[in-house]
């Protein structure tokens, strides 16, 4: 039953994935969630490091598209100053939003890879729309209201998954 809420990978952090190990797994496109995977909620700027992750992307050629369940302006305005395309109201952990983000690319779902920090939306949507995914730490502490709720549950569920996946690990990047 938990099955559906493994992630295909644990890395710290979406600055750690570099286009070299994303083009060993055969991805060719990062889709990405918005809130506390490429931002902090709560400081939508961003930072230096976001800046450079995004500029190595670009230079290899590999596409980044936000899927969020925010809506389009908030999303809009959040992303203005990276020119990313994005998938408004995914409802994630549907497949929905990240169907749309891929065939927005003209790729297939064995072609990209789904960031998140939330195994309830982020995971779980990518392994119901058939693609790899990613786990990675909330780039802060702190969450919304909405995310609160979730966060509980999802303890128990990774306290779960690991104890019967010893292989569930915290990496610095894309294992085999």
């Amino acid at each position: 039953m938990f099955q559906e809420y493994k992630p295909t990978w644990m890395v710290s952090a979406i600055y750690q994935i570099t286009p070299e190990q994303l083009k060993k797994h055969g991805i060719k496109a990062v889709l990405t969630d918005l809130d506390n995977t490429l931002i902090a909620w709560n400081n939508p700027n961003g930072t230096e490091e976001l800046r450079h992750w995004l500029k190595q992307m670009d230079a290899a050629k590999i596409p980044v598209v936000v899927v969020s369940n925010n809506n389009h302006e908030r999303i809009a305005h959040a992303l203005a100053p990276f020119g990313l395309d994005f998938v408004a109201r995914a409802l994630k952990p549907f497949s929905r939003g990240i169907k749309a983000g891929y065939q927005k690319l003209g790729m297939k779902k064995e072609d990209v890879v789904m960031v998140g920090d939330q195994i309830m939306t982020d995971i779980r949507g990518a392994n119901r729309a058939g693609v790899k995914s990613i786990l990675v730490k909330p780039v802060v502490a702190t969450d919304g209201w909405n995310t609160r709720i979730n966060r509980f549950f999802e303890r128990k569920i990774m306290k779960h998954l690991q104890k019967n996946n010893p292989d569930m690990k915290w990496q610095g990047e894309l294992n085999d």
